[in-house]
Parts: C-alpha cells; structure tokens; sequence
C-alpha cells in the first residue's frame, strides 16, 4: 500500500462516531437495571411563534440500580440493548429530593 493509503486507514481507526447526550429526570426506576429518563425541551410553535414545552421519555441502561426517581442525570446514545433500550446512564448531575 503508498503512504497516503495507510494513513487514511489508520485516520478512521481511531475516529468515534458521535454520540448524542441529553440530560434528563429520572421518572422511575422501578425496573432492573432500567431506569425511565424524562427529558424537557423547548420547541418555537410554528403558527404561533411562542415557545411551549415538550417533554420525551427515554429508557435507559443502569447497570448498578444506583440512580432512584428524581435525579438529575445524562444519558448518552448506546447500542440497542433491548427492544427499547438504546440510552446509558453516564452522569449523575444533581441528587433528587430525599422523601
């Protein structure tokens, strides 16, 4: 192979595709090793040009069931793990309110 060949080879070996990272609340963390991330966003309403509020639920790998309903976490994009299950946990943010 010339030089300029393996250098591209070598270039895209060690590149990482991006991964999207959303922060969210843990809504519930009653299944194993599952936890339900709900994340708020603000969309412009196309007609009435007024920002509303919109909010998506994600399901989540955590391996250790150590995040509990109400903390502040990141996720972060992961192959799929089960039939709804393609986010990880990666960051604990801020602790929830102790009850």
């Amino acid at each position: 192979m010339s030089d300029s060949t393996t250098a591209a080879v070598q270039g895209t070996a060690g590149h990482q595709p991006y991964k999207r990272k959303l922060i969210g609340r843990v809504a519930s963390d009653k299944m194993d090793k599952t936890v339900v991330v709900e994340v708020i966003r603000y969309k412009m309403d196309k007609m009435y040009k007024k920002y509303i509020k919109v909010r998506k639920r994600y399901q989540a790998h955590d391996e250790t069931n150590q995040f509990h309903t109400g903390d502040r976490v990141e996720i972060t994009e992961h192959r799929p793990i089960s039939k709804n299950k393609c986010w990880k946990v990666t960051n604990l943010i801020e602790r929830g309110q102790a009850e």
